[in-house]
C-alpha cells in the first residue's frame, strides 16, 4: 500500500482542484450516497439514492460492491469508499444536480474529504454532511432545527455546525466540490425532515443497511456450503 506520508502529498494536491462556486439553483434532484460494510466477505456496499425534493420521496436507487481494498484509517475514508460509491453511481438512470455525502467536504485536515474526493472524481457538485468535526473552532448553535454557527480553520470559514432537529446533535456541512458553502448550507435545510441526517442520506443509509442484510453473513454461508447443506 501507498505510504500515508505519500497519500496526504496526494490529498493536498487534489485539495488544489477543488472548485468551491455557488449553485446556479436550489436542485430538485438531489442524491445521498452511504456505504456500509460485510466484513466476513470483505466487501463494501454502496448505495445511492435520487431525492425528489417536490415529491418529497426517493425516486432511483442504485447499489455496488467492492472488494475492500483499503483499511479504515481516520482522514483517508475516501481511498477506502470513493470506488464502490462511483460504481453506484454509474448504475443511475438520472443524476442528480447535487449529492449529499455521509463524511467531510473542504473540513478536512489537507481540504479533501470523502465529499470533495467523490466530487472530483464523478465531476459534480457535492456536499459533505459530518457527524463529527475533524478540525476546526466552533460554537454550538442554538438548540432549534435550522440554527448553525460557522467553523473556522485557520481564521477562514470553511463549514458549518447545523442543528438539523432540536435536543440532538449537529451536523457539520461543508461543501465538497463545486458548490459553496451558503449554497451547501441551503440545500441541506431543505432536505431536512425531522430527523438528524438530511433525508437523502439518511435514504441511502437505510438502503446500504437494507443491502448488508439482504446480502447475509459470508461466513455463515461459508460454514453451511462445507457442511454439506440439510439432510433428509
Amino acid at each position: 500500500m501507498t505510504s500515508l506520508e505519500e497519500l496526504k502529498a496526494l490529498q493536498k494536491t487534489l485539495a488544489q482542484k477543488i472548485r468551491l462556486t455557488p449553485l446556479a439553483r436550489i436542485p430538485r434532484l438531489v442524491g445521498g450516497v452511504d456505504v456500509s460494510y460485510l466484513p466476513s466477505c470483505h466487501l463494501a456496499l454502496g448505495a445511492v439514492v435520487v431525492f425528489d425534493l417536490e415529491k418529497g420521496r426517493v425516486v432511483e436507487e442504485a447499489s455496488a460492491e467492492e472488494e475492500i481494498r483499503f483499511p479504515y484509517i481516520p482522514g483517508f475514508l475516501s481511498f477506502r469508499e470513493v470506488p464502490v460509491l462511483k460504481k453506484a453511481i454509474s448504475r443511475l438512470k438520472r443524476l442528480p444536480e447535487v449529492f449529499l455525502v455521509d463524511g467531510q467536504g473542504v473540513l478536512h485536515p489537507r481540504g479533501l474529504g470523502l465529499a470533495s474526493h467523490l466530487g472530483l472524481e464523478i465531476g459534480l457538485p457535492t456536499i459533505g454532511v459530518a457527524k463529527k468535526p475533524l478540525v476546526g473552532e466552533f460554537d454550538l448553535p442554538a438548540d432549534e432545527a435550522g440554527a448553525f454557527s460557522p467553523v473556522c480553520v485557520g481564521g477562514e470559514v470553511r463549514g458549518a455546525v447545523l442543528r438539523t432537529r432540536k435536543g440532538v446533535k449537529p451536523v457539520f456541512v461543508s461543501p465538497g466540490h463545486l458548490v459553496d458553502l451558503s449554497s451547501a448550507l441551503e440545500v441541506v435545510k431543505r432536505c431536512l425532515s425531522g430527523y438528524r441526517l438530511p433525508e437523502p442520506i439518511r435514504q441511502a443509509h437505510l438502503l446500504s443497511q437494507r443491502i448488508r442484510r439482504e446480502r447475509g453473513d459470508c461466513a455463515r454461508r461459508r460454514r453451511g456450503e462445507k457442511g454439506g447443506g440439510t439432510h433428509p
